[in-house]
């Protein structure tokens, strides 16, 4: 098991001080660094972090921002409030992104380089899971109901379905070429996951854990394999998902119903990270190849601003 030390910070942040600021973060995978954005998607400030930030995610609480230290070996907690370190949780080998469970202290993390998936308890520190899976995994998404994680492994073209009751892996579902991230349709029905080489999105139903169905793209005057997708996020309604289509520089607008692309923004250079704010009136793109996050407006769907952050932006989420 590995040997977790956690360091405990002297913060005393209530509620009120941290959840609904409107800030966004922003993680910098080559600079190590965490900025922030205000509501006029503006930079307020900016922080020095552990090595290469990648996932993110905030507590339920929002009191806490969870950021996976690829370059560091670590799970680090940052004060929401006052950008301040609050807990370290050192030797996970190099997490890229992560699941917080809905009961809000296990942290269902992807170990990149061990072809593993391991558990951490946030509040206690202990590691209290690891699960073998194919090679370079990434995405992690645990559904709503608690019962299962899902997580994708590149480089062996699989998706693992852990039961978390039996902990065990209970599924290992064969998609197209490197599959990377994950989101699941507001019913907790459908699991949708990004084949980056393949240039698609399939769709997993979660009852039957198998693939039903995908959604191809064609972005005008762009040859196939620059259609390299990468995050997807999918509407609080249901109706719509955009995906990040990597080096064709476009986000993809997708209509559930009939997986169907109907719309594709250009963005910036190389996209892969998404995040939409609370009333999902704005779509904040990471542009890992252009140092820069662009927001989109999602009613007009066009680019309204593009805001220049680190170098190489990863991920994006916002305390709304």
């Amino acid at each position: 098991m590995y040997a977790i030390a956690a360091m405990l910070g002297l913060i005393d942040a209530g509620p009120a001080q941290a959840a609904g600021t409107g800030l966004a973060f922003v993680s910098n995978e080559r600079s190590s660094e965490i900025f922030v954005l205000d509501q006029t998607d503006s930079v307020v400030s900016s922080f020095k972090s552990c090595g290469r930030p990648r996932g993110m995610a905030f507590t339920p609480d929002h009191i806490r921002l969870i950021v996976a230290c690829g370059g560091d070996n670590t799970i680090a907690l940052y004060d929401v409030a006052s950008h301040k370190l609050m807990k370290r949780f050192r030797d996970v080998p190099d997490p890229e992104t992560f699941a917080l469970h809905p009961n809000g202290h296990d942290l269902y993390i992807s170990n990149e380089d061990d072809a593993e998936a391991t558990v951490l308890n946030i509040e206690s520190g202990e590691v209290t899971g690891h699960y073998p899976v194919g090679d370079e995994p990434e995405g992690v998404l645990a559904t709503s109901d608690g019962r299962f994680v899902f997580v994708t492994s590149e480089a062996a073209d699989l998706v693992q379905v852990i039961d978390v009751a039996a902990k065990t892996v209970v599924k290992e579902i064969i998609t197209a070429s490197r599959p990377r991230r994950l989101a699941a349709t507001p019913d907790g029905k459908q699991v949708w996951v990004s084949d980056e080489i393949a240039g698609i999105v399939e769709i997993i139903d979660v009852a039957t854990q198998t693939v039903v169905g995908r959604v191809e793209f064609a972005p005008p005057g762009l040859r196939h394999d620059e259609i390299t997708p990468v995050d997807i996020v999918i509407t609080r309604d249901g109706a719509r998902a955009y995906v990040a289509l990597g080096r064709a520089n476009h986000v993809a607008v997708v209509d559930v119903a009939t997986r169907k692309a109907t719309d594709y923004i250009l963005v910036g250079k190389r996209p892969w990270g998404l995040r939409l704010n609370r009333d999902e009136s704005k779509l904040y793109v990471a542009n890992g190849l252009s140092d820069d996050i662009a927001i989109v407006d999602t009613k007009s769907g066009k680019l309204s601003k593009a805001v220049p952050v680190g170098v190489t932006p990863y991920a994006i989420v916002v305390d709304d």
